[in-house]
């Protein structure tokens, strides 16, 4: 039994899991406030799904159930737009035929159809311009961004008009090296209905922060902003965990549903019927013998995942909210939680 304390990976990102890469794009010159994010697997990854918001836009995930052949996907596109915003993928689909990269369908190098799970979160009009959003031009641009470095993190990609409970949301990311040299990561786009501040002002999900991750931050002894009305439908959780283990389809689709815990611990309320919370899960690992839900023997590594991936996602959720910047737009002033709670950084 090991005491040693958990570590972040080199970028504490989830470009830190072996073969998962990230590119992306935004626009915040007004109308525009809004981008898009690849997470790019060039070799491929087994993948599933778990959607549990009450207004979710998604694109190709049923592919992504256990009981269908899809063996992979080569990339997930997190996008602002709303259900507009889809068309990403088909910039990110374009780009991966020029590569060769998807299901083999012909006998030339280009003839295949690349398998391109998307999701959007609601941002439209907060730049001022209801059709100031990301097209497939964009998708294929962030695709060619994607590197396995460090994750620009709060108001880029698909995190540019991202809102939370009011205040200025974002893109984080996260990872984590287990003892047993598996590695976890997350990266979410946080724009939840919810607030990821508790009824104090804490921020809820620093607490699940490794040992010196996050700022010490204090109860807050400012009044509560006043915050702008929020405007139903404006919302969505989106996010991505991926794993270097091999799993196979009905393991991945059981980290993705454990990750939505991750979500309950750091927002709050989650799965609205004004959001459309949806996680994919990658497992990134090659070995041929990959670990299964159904063979006890496995339990207690799959569960050991299942619950770093959770916790990586509520911390990527901190890092997304710490990392946000405060916008001034034609159609508001939108606060960071910095800006907001200027008391929980000082000794005052």
């Amino acid at each position: 039994m090991t005491t040693e304390q958990p570590q972040p990976g080199p970028h504490n990102a989830i470009t830190d899991v072996p073969g998962v890469l990230v590119g992306q794009v935004e626009r915040t010159d007004a109308p525009y406030l809004t981008g898009t994010t690849v997470i790019h697997v060039p070799t491929t990854a087994v993948a599933g799904v778990d959607v549990r918001g009450g207004a979710p836009g998604t694109r190709e995930t049923d592919l992504l159930d256990p009981v269908n052949s899809n063996a992979g996907v080569n990339a997930i596109v997190l996008t602002g737009g709303s259900a507009f915003g889809l068309d990403a993928a088909t910039g990110v689909m374009a780009a991966l035929e020029e590569r060769g990269q998807g299901v083999r369908v012909g006998a030339g190098e280009k003839d295949v159809v690349p398998i391109v799970p998307t999701a959007v979160i609601f941002d439209l009009g907060r730049g001022g311009g209801f059709q100031a959003r990301p097209t497939a031009d964009w998708g294929r641009q962030a695709l060619e961004t994607a590197t396995d470095g460090p994750v620009a993190q709060g108001n880029h990609g698909a995190g540019a008009g991202a809102h939370v409970g009011g205040l200025k949301g974002g893109v984080g990311s996260a990872s984590v090296r287990l003892a047993d040299g598996t590695t976890v990561g997350a990266l979410v786009i946080v724009n939840a209905a919810g607030s990821a501040v508790d009824a104090q002002g804490h921020l809820s999900a620093v607490r699940y922060g490794l040992p010196g991750e996050f700022p010490v931050l204090r109860t807050p002894t400012d009044p509560p902003p006043n915050l702008p009305g929020r405007i139903p439908g404006m919302n969505t959780v989106i996010a991505v965990v991926a794993t270097d283990a091999s799993l196979d389809k009905a393991a991945t689709k059981r980290m993705a549903m454990i990750a939505h815990d991750g979500l309950a611990r750091a927002i709050d309320p989650i799965h609205t019927l004004v959001d459309g919370d949806s996680i994919f899960a990658l497992s990134a690992g090659k070995a041929p013998n990959r670990l299964t839900v159904t063979d006890p023997t496995t339990f207690l590594q799959l569960e050991t995942i299942f619950a770093a991936g959770a916790r990586t996602l509520a911390r990527a959720i901190a890092h997304a909210v710490l990392s946000a910047e405060t916008v001034e737009t034609p159609v508001g002033r939108t606060l960071n939680y910095r800006d907001a709670y200027p008391s929980a950084f000082t000794n005052d």
